[in-house]
């Protein structure tokens, strides 16, 4: 399970969607999704996502000593560094120079204005390199953020230890280890827009570069509800997805958020990995000790570990671990209903989703939880969930059939009460996309249709 029970160190995103969105029948297939009902479903979705993508998009930035580079996923790297920093690295102390380059997002006016934001970022970065990914928003009082540092990232953990950074608050807004937050959203402010600008640090003299091939957001503000309206089930399929328990690496490297029984993250985030064809080598994983079973797991929670959070559950690392695999990109975005993981099912695409939940709120799970991340793979003639549960003991027992409206509920709220009767968050939709780099049509189709391009 994640580390969502950790709410000063971190918010539960608490956003639910339009009840007309989460009421909606399902398509058949994805094929079905016309482009005017794709249209239409976007801009009733109180969530806004933006991608910087294209090259068109790189292009169109402000660089400080990037470069953006064409082909089949064009990208941003470091073409002349602007000068060399010192970056003190907080969990090993210790110092080193890194010569860097920035690029500068134009302004994206929010179609929703938001409440909460969160950034993804897919990118490659060989030993010697690592990234930073920054916001700065204007309010709805006209008034700006500061730059807020949304993570310092790489893909390896010799160079520097890839971190969120805590404390970071102006009064009306605060960020939660991966999350943008208005600090009293009662009052109505919200954000309208935003810029993002990101670093690439190399060592100084180094010929090597980060290649950052996707940067975006997802900002939301939906109202909040105890309750959603049930779906009408809409398709019958289920994907062949890997199954991995969390749970049988319980006590193995501890270091990394004690162990398996907080894995649910990267567990699931594995599980699509392979999915799409992901594989390490044996050298990868030449350092997991060699009486555990399934080592893919372990370097999964290593290389999506949090060293500020002291947890794998940071969803852009999570995302950004996904699209180290050659062929993948990841984001973290909201979804509005189960039509939209119908709608993602029957294009091939499954879904890491977050949930919370006390025992008796869902049938079959067998236990409670603060926030937890389960895969889904499909849906049953009746309409009930598919899930891939990590939460389970053996590999064997990973695949479970959730109640439809039980289901959904959980996924969707944005409050309810814990086992002290205390109200606390719920999570509202939030999901992770693993997908091919080069989709087909009718993924493209399907990703559109819940708003991700």
């Amino acid at each position: 399970m994640s580390r969502a029970e950790q709410p000063s160190r971190r918010t539960v995103l608490a956003a639910a969607v339009a009840a007309a969105v989460a009421g909606s029948a399902g398509p058949a297939s994805a094929d079905t999704v016309s482009s005017a009902v794709t249209d239409t479903a976007v801009r009733a979705r109180p969530v806004d996502n933006r991608f910087w993508i294209s090259y068109a998009d790189w292009r169109g930035g402000a660089a400080k000593g990037t470069r953006a580079v064409a082909g089949t996923r064009p990208g941003l790297v470091i073409g002349s560094p602007v000068g060399t920093v010192d970056y003190t690295d907080p969990h090993t102390g210790r110092t080193a120079a890194w010569e860097y380059a920035t690029w500068t997002s134009p302004v994206h006016g929010l179609a929703v204005p938001s409440t909460e934001v969160i950034t993804s970022w897919n990118a490659r970065t060989p030993g010697g390199t690592w990234i930073q990914v920054e916001l700065k928003g204007t309010y709805s009082d006209g008034t700006d953020t500061p730059w807020y540092v949304m993570g310092r990232w790489a893909a390896g953990d010799q160079d520097i230890r890839r971190t969120s950074v805590d404390d970071q608050s102006d009064d009306k807004s605060s960020i939660w280890t991966d999350t943008f937050a208005i600090d009293d959203p009662a009052t109505g402010l919200r954000l309208v827009s935003y810029r993002l600008r990101l670093t690439l640090y190399r060592k100084p003299g180094a010929k090597v570069t980060p290649t950052v091939w996707r940067l975006g957001a997802m900002g939301s503000d939906v109202p909040d509800r105890f309750t959603v309206a049930a779906s009408v089930p809409g398709l019958a399929q289920e994907l062949g997805v890997p199954r991995y328990s969390q749970e049988i690496h319980v006590g193995q490297y501890p270091e990394y958020d004690n162990g398996g029984e907080a894995w649910c993250s990267p567990t699931s985030s594995q599980m699509i990995i392979e999915y799409w064809g992901g594989r390490l080598s044996s050298e990868q994983l030449a350092w997991v000790e060699p009486e555990y079973a399934d080592p893919q797991v372990c370097h999964a929670a290593r290389f999506t570990y949090d060293y500020q959070y002291a947890g794998c559950g940071n969803w852009p690392f999570n995302a950004a671990y996904a699209a180290t695999f050659k062929g993948l990109q990841g984001v973290v975005t909201r979804l509005g209903s189960l039509t939209d993981l119908e709608t993602l099912i029957a294009a091939g695409i499954p879904a890491i989703t977050s949930q919370s939940f006390l025992k008796e709120e869902l049938t079959g799970a067998g236990y409670g939880t603060s926030g937890h991340l389960m895969t889904v793979i499909g849906f049953t003639a009746a309409g009930d969930v598919i899930a891939n549960d990590p939460a389970s003991p053996t590999n064997e027992a990973v695949r479970r059939v959730y109640k439809r409206r039980e289901w959904e509920n959980i996924w969707l709220r944005t409050k309810r009460y814990n086992a002290s009767g205390k109200v606390v968050s719920g999570t509202g939709g939030v999901c992770y996309l693993y997908f091919p780099a080069l989709p087909t049509a009718r993924q493209r189709k399907a990703l559109a249709a819940v708003g991700v391009r």
